[in-house]
């Protein structure tokens, strides 16, 4: 096996704190019960696949903003950003990309797509000064765990499967990359997250250590 040169990140819930926290916080803050939102997007016919449609750039976000406001029974404007409203960047992880980039590692972001108006979730992070590659999936109208995608990924990248490492914090988006010799982290916990990238990568990625 070639030596693991390449870290592939996830956003929301890698770069960040976790989305299904913020998730919570927007039901308690709407009156909804516990767990709606996360329903509404994963679960309910309706629901779900507009979700789909939106990480794939099928509707604005906008759109979605209103058509998902109006099966939660909630107001629609900027509805996306008032969910994400304590979303905050994970200092630990993106140090230890910054690490892993100074250490020669290509370093490349690989996101499902949230629509970028009126609601930016990337603002403030800098993405294409700061990674080697940017995959926002609405660009590319597709989304994972979309096989073809991480294909994508791996060309902007410039390398093949077996030289990548994938850190996303959903389950079902790993089995594709694994399908292309890929290593993959289940990100939950940041410091863990950081361990598992230290190991495949065969470096300290830890701030001072």
């Amino acid at each position: 096996m070639n030596r693991r040169t390449g870290l592939i990140l996830d956003f929301g819930g890698v770069l960040t704190t976790s989305i299904v926290a913020c998730a919570a916080t927007f039901d308690q803050r709407a009156g909804l019960p516990d767990g709606t939102l996360l329903r509404m997007i994963s679960k309910h016919p309706e629901g779900s696949e507009l979700y789909r449609q939106l990480e794939r750039g099928d509707v604005t976000q906008a759109e979605w903003n209103e058509r998902t406001g109006a099966l939660l029974g909630v107001d629609s404007d900027n509805l996306l950003g008032r969910a994400l409203a304590e979303l905050r960047p994970e200092p630990s992880v993106i140090a230890a990309a910054r690490a892993a980039r100074q250490a020669g590692i290509t370093v490349g972001i690989f996101s499902n797509s949230l629509g970028l108006e009126p609601c930016d979730p990337y603002a403030g992070y800098d993405l294409a000064e700061n990674y080697d590659a940017v995959l926002i999936s609405e660009h590319y109208r597709a989304r994972k765990p979309e096989p073809e995608l991480y294909l994508t990924m791996l060309d902007l990248m410039g390398l093949p499967g077996d030289a990548c490492v994938f850190v996303d914090d959903t389950a079902a988006n790993l089995p594709p990359a694994e399908a292309l010799g890929i290593a993959t982290v289940l990100a939950a916990d940041p410091a863990e997250t950081i361990r598992q990238m230290e190991s495949h990568l065969g470096l300290s990625l830890t701030v001072g250590a």
